[in-house]
């Protein structure tokens, strides 16, 4: 059976993608169950982060499974598994930036360089709402980076020139009228 993503994912120009969420006062049944739901959309639609933003749920809350990233033979990789950050913020950046291409399912197709941090401290609460915090490097510290900027308002094309967003404008465009298509579902475009 084919494991299918549950919630529909929200594309780009929907305002919710453009808000500061709302840090979690909580952890309730509801928001566990919410959480799951996360996962098994990110696994559903073969995402390695989601952002409870691209859900239509403005709260601080992303989930991540890096461990894909990494290469069988990598040395350094820190394979941390299915993670769950409420309420997060780096409190660290390392001053070496890398560049690699980032997608994003809020993007779906659109793919581009973007520099950022290689390594970085990140405070947030686990899935028990217990205090945590951890260095991350590599892709790891990009995935993280990549979802807290979802739950900052900020895309991936947010931090690329504008020079490369306007040789995106086609696609981004044809994203914002609803006119591509997913292997997973997208949300209704509001009219």
């Amino acid at each position: 059976m084919l494991n299918m993503p549950i919630l529909p994912i929200v594309t780009y120009n929907d305002p919710i993608l453009l808000q500061i969420a709302e840090s979690v006062v909580e952890l309730t049944s509801e928001l566990d169950d919410f959480i799951e739901d996360l996962f098994e959309t990110m696994e559903g639609a073969d995402g390695v982060g989601l952002a409870a933003p691209q859900v239509g749920r403005s709260v601080r809350i992303f989930v991540m499974n890096a461990d894909l990233m990494y290469d069988e033979e990598d040395e350094k990789a820190n394979l941390l598994g299915n993670m769950v950050f409420i309420n997060p913020e780096i409190v660290e950046y390392s001053k070496e930036k890398v560049s690699y291409q980032e997608g994003c399912l809020s993007l779906p197709g659109l793919l581009d360089e973007v520099n950022r941090p290689d390594r970085i401290r990140i405070r947030f609460k686990d899935e028990s709402f217990q205090d945590q915090e951890l260095e991350l490097d590599g892709w790891n510290a990009r995935v993280v980076q990549h979802e807290l900027d979802h739950l900052d308002g900020i895309l991936f094309i947010d931090r690329i020139s504008a020079f490369k967003r306007t040789l995106h404008r086609g696609s981004l465009q044809k994203i914002d009228e609803g006119s591509v298509s997913a292997s997973y579902p997208l949300a209704d475009k509001k009219s």
